[in-house]
């Protein structure tokens, strides 16, 4: 069971009380209040819209710019100082090239934007007090059997007063139980060798060893591991920071979860004059992230066992020498075994040749990591290949079988003329996959114009019209179209969306064919090429859109939009799975989700099944949806969402508000993906 079919079973299986009739009312009212906000959210995005299109608009246009230059300017200022202009230039560039202007612009907007002050954050959030230090010791005392953990720093020629820096990091722990193993890796240097020996002299806890010869990292790090005698192994580079609090959660980890193998935290970059910047929160164990990015990384912690088992570091991996020690030790573990610890317990340094600066910085680091990732894939009996993608990240290809799978593609029609005709014509024209049928699902269409279109399709070898016998909701179309289906694999697909990358049927069928694979998504671009669907977050509403509304070119937050990975659930606006899988869990509910959460529960039956949801970036489409809502029924539609809303909080409660695709540090309100969370939703010491 993983955690995200454990979080969902301990969700299902918790008992619930009848609650007294005022407290009925007090959550119906809360819901009613949701469903009204989520429509007020949509009527605001057409607003916005408006505006921006109106003259006014364009005329106030310079004004804005100088405001918005105004509230920039202290941020600019303070990334000048940091990284000096040829840097900023050089990065411009790299940005200029691969997102285009929107994404320089999409990153200058950032500087003026409160929300994304990570300082005030800090201050807030992440700086223990008194109280707060007072609680940790009490915690520690309580702990049974605290485990040593064993810091793990190998070191060639660092600058010493950094090097010092980071050994007192680990001495100012509030955990005690730990050592420092280091292993000097004939450093050049002849300051480094009395800063060694006056730390081991003085505390019994570190234990150093002096190489004779270097032999680069991977080398040094197994000399550092030969003299761990710690249960667990944390690593830590030579100039880097631990805060103060990292071991105690790394401990109350280990002992939430005594079977774990591998440990990982978030963390951030920081540098002398700027402090704390730039922090990464990831999300719990991602699999398919993990082959696109080394998500693990800092602060990682593997139990040591693990370690020797599969002999340590692997030399002629350096540069990604942990992410291949990472990829060799979930090879070992089940996924209930890997653990993530929702906090920043590493500071990366940021100087000229560390990778927290850039992968330019050691660009063979990339095609270390490139190897790294072929090897396990090779390991695993994965037939892929391994590409590097954008400049966070990596591109598994899977190969796909021969002879193809037939895929069923499944488009549901009611009346609609023009976009049927756009979106079938997008698929036999743009699809490079061969083994395919269409079947259009005639919904009852009442526009005589589209019956002479269907009788034309009816004619074609691989395309057939299906008629129902009354009036269904989507969810009930799609179960019964299923049925009608011939592929081994089915494709829900809205007449909404049109085909933008020949190889995307390929792409999401390779995935899909994956063992422990349930729904695959594609991303689905507005046609104004702003960002629709880049996967499904949990969290206050339900469910919104990951990077929504996000410009072409830009890669996202740490590249995830830009990444193949796993998401809690995909739309169903484009979904690909196995057509016995899609039977198995008894389809779409086409009883208490009529018109908006539907694929999302689908989706969460599938994760309670320790099924994984993947969305794949490379596979990319349109998605004309309409350009205002219906409201010949608004009433009925803001209760039928109420009651949709109640639905979703009653069968999942919690975990919607714990995805662990996302992170509880970051926003998980409408439109405001991967933005801090002001507060965070973790638990304080």
């Amino acid at each position: 069971m993983n955690m995200a079919e454990e979080g969902l079973s301990k969700d299902a299986e918790a008992p619930r009380q009848c609650p007294d009739p005022r407290s009925a009312w007090r959550i119906r009212q809360k819901d009613e209040q949701i469903a009204w906000l989520m429509q007020r959210l949509v009527k605001r995005d057409e607003e916005i819209r408006k505006l921006k299109g109106s003259r006014s608009w364009r005329w106030t246009r310079s004004l804005r710019m100088i405001n918005a230059i105004k509230r920039r300017l202290p941020g600019f200022l303070a990334l000048f100082r940091r990284e000096g202009l040829v840097k900023i230039l050089r990065k411009t560039m790299t940005v200029l090239h691969v997102e285009g202007w929107l994404g320089v612009r999409q990153r200058l907007a950032a500087m003026g934007n409160p929300a994304t002050d990570y300082t005030e954050w800090v201050r807030r959030y992440d700086t223990l007090d008194t109280l707060q230090r007072t609680r940790i010791g009490e915690r520690i005392a309580d702990l049974v059997t605290p485990p040593l953990i064993s810091v793990l720093m190998p070191c060639f020629n660092p600058n010493p007063e950094w090097f010092r820096e980071a050994i007192e990091s680990v001495r100012n722990q509030l955990y005690p139980h730990w050592e420092l193993c280091i292993a000097d890796d004939a450093s050049s240097n002849p300051a480094i060798r009395p800063i060694l020996e006056d730390y081991a002299r003085r505390d019994p806890r570190i234990r150093v060893v002096f190489r004779s010869e270097n032999g680069h990292i991977s080398a040094s790090s197994n000399s550092a591991l030969e003299r761990v005698t710690g249960e667990f192994v944390a690593l830590f580079d030579h100039d880097d920071l631990l805060p103060e609090h990292a071991l105690f959660w790394v401990a109350d980890a280990i002992s939430r979860h005594p079977d774990a193998g591998v440990i990982y935290s978030d963390e951030d970059k920081f540098d002398p004059e700027n402090g704390r910047f730039g922090p990464y929160f990831k999300s719990d164990w991602n699999a398919d992230l993990f082959l696109s990015q080394n998500m693990v990384s800092h602060l990682g912690v593997y139990r040591t066992r693990l370690l020797r088992e599969i002999g340590g570091f692997r030399t002629g991996l350096e540069g990604s020498q942990d992410y291949d020690l990472a990829l060799r030790c979930i090879e070992q573990l089940e996924p209930r075994q890997i653990i993530h610890i929702p906090r920043v317990l590493y500071h990366w340094r940021v100087h000229a040749d560390s990778t927290a600066q850039s992968m330019e910085a050691k660009p063979y680091a990339l095609l270390a990591g490139q190897k790294a990732i072929a090897d396990h894939l090779a390991r695993c009996g994965t037939a892929a290949t391994v590409e590097l993608g954008n400049p966070t990240g990596y591109r598994v290809r899977y190969a796909l079988p021969t002879p193809l799978p037939l895929v069923s593609i499944l488009v549901s029609i009611h009346n609609g003329l023009e976009s049927l005709r756009r979106c079938i014509g997008s698929i036999t024209s743009r699809t490079d996959y061969a083994a395919y049928e269409i079947l259009v699902i005639d919904n009852s269409t009442d526009d005589p114009a589209i019956q002479p279109y269907l009788e034309s399709l009816s004619g074609k070898q691989n395309i057939r019209v299906l008629r129902g016998d009354q009036r269904l909701n989507n969810a009930a179309l799609s179960n019964w179209a299923v049925e009608q289906a011939s592929g081994e694999l089915i494709c829900l697909l809205d007449d909404t969306t049109e085909v933008i990358t020949t190889n995307w049927l390929g792409e999401l069928v390779s995935i899909a064919l994956q063992p422990g694979v349930g729904a695959v998504g594609a991303r689905l671009w507005y046609p104004d090429d702003t960002l629709q669907h880049g996967g499904i977050i949990l969290g206050i509403g339900v469910a919104t859109y990951a990077h929504r509304y996000m410009p072409r070119r830009y890669s996202g937050y740490f590249g995830r939009a830009a990444l193949i990975q796993s998401f809690s659930a995909v739309t169903a606006a484009c979904l690909v799975m196995r057509r016995d899988l899609y039977r198995s869990v008894g389809g779409l509910n086409d009883n208490e989700l009529l018109s908006t959460f539907s694929d999302v529960d689908f989706c969460l039956r599938l994760l309670k099944k320790a099924y994984r949801n993947v969305w794949c970036p490379f596979a990319e489409l349109y998605h004309h949806e309409p350009a205002s809502l219906d409201d010949g029924d608004a009433g009925g539609k803001q209760n039928r969402l109420a009651a949709e809303v109640r639905y979703m909080q009653q069968q999942y409660g919690a975990f919607m508000l714990n995805d662990p695709a996302y992170n509880p540090n970051l926003d998980s309100s409408p439109d405001n993906s991967f933005a801090l969370a002001w507060p965070p939703l973790v638990e304080q010491a």
